[in-house]
This record gives C-alpha cells, structure tokens and sequence, in this order.
C-alpha cells in the first residue's frame, strides 16, 4: 500500500470501519469520497506532523540517538550534502540500496522534462471519418486517447458540448476507442490489494485516474449501491463496472470480469451505514468510451455502444492536459501513480513499466552519473531500489528540481523562521522516503531512506492496505525525517 494512515492494533470491526466507514470518510476523503473541485487524489506524504523538537538553546541531538528513538528496525540510511561544493557532511549507510517508494517520481520528473519537454501537452481528440451531413457524421466517430493521465469527466463533457455546438446530432458509422497511445496494462503493480484506487490500469485513454466511484447507502431492506464516474459538474452512471454487497464477514471485496463487465462484491459486515469509495478501473478506454456515450446523448447526440479501434480523421473537439511542467508540479504534490506511470512510458515509448525503467535507469546513468534500479516509474513496485547517496546526488546536480518539488513540513509548532525545506516524499508499507533541499544560509542536499522489508514482505492479502503497526511506523519514520532536517539544518546550515 502507499500511504497508509490508521491506528495500529486493529480489530477486524475498527479495520473494516476504517476502510469503509463514514469516519474513514472525513479523515481521508480522496481515498473514498468524490473531492469536490476534482478527481485528483489527495496528496501524499503530509501524515501527522512530529512533535515540536527541543528548545533551539539545547545541544542537538546525534543522528544515531534519533534514529535509535525512532525503532523503525530494518535499515536506515542517509547522506547530507553541501548543495554548492557537493562536499558529504554527515552519512549513514549511504550506498545501501532500499525502496525509494515515491521519491523516484522525482527521477520520473527529470526524465520526462528532458525527453518531453516542458511545454508537452497531452491530447485527446475526437475524429470523424467521414464529413457531417444533416447534423449526422458520414463514418465512424473516434475518441482518440493521448494518454493524457488528468483527463476527467468534466472535460470529456466538455467535448461532448462542442460536438453539440457543431451541430452534430449522431453518426452512420461505429464509435471506435483509439487507446493504443500507450501499452494498455491491468495494473500498476501485481503486488498490491486488488481493490486500491492507487493502482489502475494504465492506457492511451485515461478517465479520472482510472477509478470509478462507489456509494452506498443503508435502505430498508439492504443497501443501495451505484458506480459512477462523477466529476465536479457531471456525474454520469457507470454501466461497464457494477457492484453488489454479499454477505460475508471477509474477503471485504472480490473482482472478477464477466460478461464484458468489471463486477465488484463487498462485505456486508464492511459496510456500516452509508459511504463510498473510489474503485479501479481495468479497462479504461471502455470507461471513458461508456461515460462519453452518455454525456453526449445528455447533448442529444446518439452514438452506438463503444468499441475498440483506430483510425485516422478530421477533428472535431479536442482537450489538453496541462502542460509538463504543472502537470509534474500536480504530480509530485499528490504523488499520482497513474500520471507518473504515464509521463514515464511517454517519455521512452516502450511498451512496458520494466523496460521503461530500465531505458530511465540507463540515462540516469548516462546523463547524471548515478545508478539506480527503479521497475517502474511511481516507485509503488516494491523490488525498486535506489541509494541515499545516488538520490542525493541526483537532486543536487538538478537544481531546477526545487522548482516543482512541494514545501516540506517539519514540526507543526516550528518558528516561522525555520529553514524552508523543499522535498519529495516516498511511503509504502514499512518503508518510508524523503529526499531534496534544505534552504539554509549553507543550502544543504540530503535523501533519507527507511526499510523494513522483511516486515513488509511478510504481509499478504488484504492486510496490504492497513497493517497492523504500519502506520505507527511511518509516523515514527516520519518524525524521525523531520528530527533529522531540523538537527541538520542547526549543524551545517549556519
């Protein structure tokens, strides 16, 4: 799981009421219900923020006794850098190898910007074969998929208006889905609970980072149940993935594909009284291609049931993503796998997540002199591997990086003069990454990266999501980072 955040010792009833409950609701609402100004899902890495360090006049504290203090076991590594002379000032098992967990989304960045290019837009087109004659589209009409990673329904209303706006009212021919921009793959990362929204397909045409939306609601006899792809001002039903409560205590979800449709059941006893919660998706193109059906007969246009294809055509409508830039700054803040997944895959135009790593491993290498062993290019792939040492390095021959990276807080109760630190963050189950820059008077380049992977190896199933004693540890790993920015910014910041 990635970021997880949840008391420790839970009994199956407070598990169930934390995936699924409406308290779960209010404390996590990207993870289970619609946001409401987009789809994005929250950010990742803030978590509770570590208690107000020691008074400024006293002695700080070794390194080795916070990390002591933190009994994350596994292994902990380090390194401070001077960011102008590259000069190491304080290390720790620097050249150990562990999980960057998202921090590689910061390589994924670098990459993107230079094989891309700053002003790279993703598109999303739709085509007609034919001329429009009477209000109808003489052919085929095609929505053509850019892989644009923050398509949501929203714009794809959009597109829906402006085919209405052109007069056209339905069409001779087929609906085809064009996807084939990207490699089209059924998840992320095989490891992962079949059921989190963090772990999508990846296609050329992408719809609300991949995820449908479910809500239920607590009736008379049962529950209520619908799927829908809901945006800030549309919210379309959703045919192609469905859902039905069985009446189990465990698994809490199972997924099958049946019939040409995604069928998901949830556990009676996970329910509670009401909630939601958004599901992946693992045939995106359809998704989008059901959704636009419908927006557009909301239009008055008719279009028959979609169907995959390709095909070459006027345009009609088209929408774009935000350029590179935003879009990686949107990227790094909310750590989204999928759009990570994305620019990565664009970036090498190959035509899977290992061999796209490995060509991004290969120009680290070239073009930075670093090696890292990333699978993949969110960081959610646990067998990724990279060293403080080499991560600090990367961030400290890439200045431009403090462009995009978010504002990292340490302690909520810090003064207002503490030194601003700009950073990537980096969680997945008992392993814990943070690496950027320390904006003191000495600038200062520093990755911290934590790993209990025998622990995290050990889980299985749907103890993924929420382990027992996870999200303690990454508090305490969490506190730790911030403990250690703080005693590194009073010793060689000054």
């Amino acid at each position: 799981m990635s970021d997880a955040k949840s008391a420790a010792v839970l009994t199956r009833r407070l598990l169930i009421g934390g995936l699924l409950g409406s308290a779960a609701l209010a404390a996590a609402p990207a993870l289970a219900n619609a946001p409401s100004q987009s789809l994005r899902p929250r950010a990742r890495g803030t978590g509770s923020a570590p208690a107000a360090a020691s008074p400024a006049a006293a002695p700080p504290v070794s390194s080795a006794a916070l990390i002591e203090q933190a009994r994350l076991g596994g292994q902990v590594s380090y390194v401070v850098l001077d960011a102008r002379s590259g000069e190491v000032l304080e290390a720790r098992a620097e050249t150990q190898a562990l999980p960057p967990a998202s921090v590689a989304k910061a390589v994924t960045a670098l990459f993107a910007l230079e094989r891309l290019g700053a002003g790279y837009r993703f598109a999303t087109r739709v085509l007609a074969t034919g001329p429009v004659s009477g209000g109808r589209v003489q052919g085929d009409l095609i929505l053509a998929g850019g892989g644009d990673p923050t398509l949501d329904t929203d714009r794809l209303a959009d597109l829906a208006i402006a085919l209405k706006n052109r007069g056209i009212r339905g069409i001779t021919g087929r609906f085809l889905l064009q996807d084939n921009a990207l490699p089209g793959l059924s998840r992320i990362d095989a490891g992962q609970p079949l059921h989190v929204g963090y772990n999508p397909a990846i296609s050329g045409l992408n719809l609300n980072f991949n995820r449908v939306h479910m809500e239920w609601k607590r009736a008379s006899k049962g529950w209520q149940i619908a799927m829908d792809a809901r945006g800030a001002r549309h919210i379309p039903a959703v045919r192609m993935a469905r859902a039905a409560i069985a009446e189990r205590q465990s698994p809490i979800f199972t997924f099958e594909e049946r019939d040409g449709t995604e069928r998901w059941t949830v556990a009676s006893a996970a329910l509670g009284k009401g909630g939601s919660r958004w599901l992946p998706v693992r045939r995106p193109a359809l998704y989008a291609g059901e959704v636009f059906q419908t927006l557009c007969a909301a239009q008055g246009i008719t279009l028959p049931d979609p169907r995959q294809g390709s095909g070459r055509g006027t345009v009609l409508a088209e929408t774009l993503s935000p350029s590179l830039v935003p879009l990686l700054r949107d990227m790094l803040r909310h750590s989204t796998n999928l759009t990570a997944e994305v620019v990565g895959l664009t970036a090498s135009g190959q035509t899977s997540l290992r061999a796209s790593a490995a060509m991004m491993n290969a120009w680290v290498r070239e073009r930075h002199g670093v090696d890292l062993a990333l699978v993949d290019h969110s960081g959610l792939g646990g067998e990724s591997r990279v060293t403080a040492l080499a991560m600090a390095r990367l961030m400290l021959r890439n200045p431009q990086l403090t462009e995009i990276l978010r504002p990292y807080q340490t302690p909520a109760k810090a003064p207002a003069d503490r030194a601003p630190v700009l950073a990537k963050t980096g969680t997945l189950n008992f392993v814990s990454g943070l690496a950027g820059h320390v904006q003191t008077r000495r600038p200062l380049v520093f990755a911290i990266f934590s790993a209990d992977t025998p622990r995290r190896d050990a889980l299985r199933g749907d103890e993924r999501e929420r382990p027992r004693g996870g999200p303690e540890w990454t508090t305490r790993a969490r506190t730790m980072q911030g403990l250690l920015l703080e005693r590194w910014a009073a010793v060689y910041g000054a």
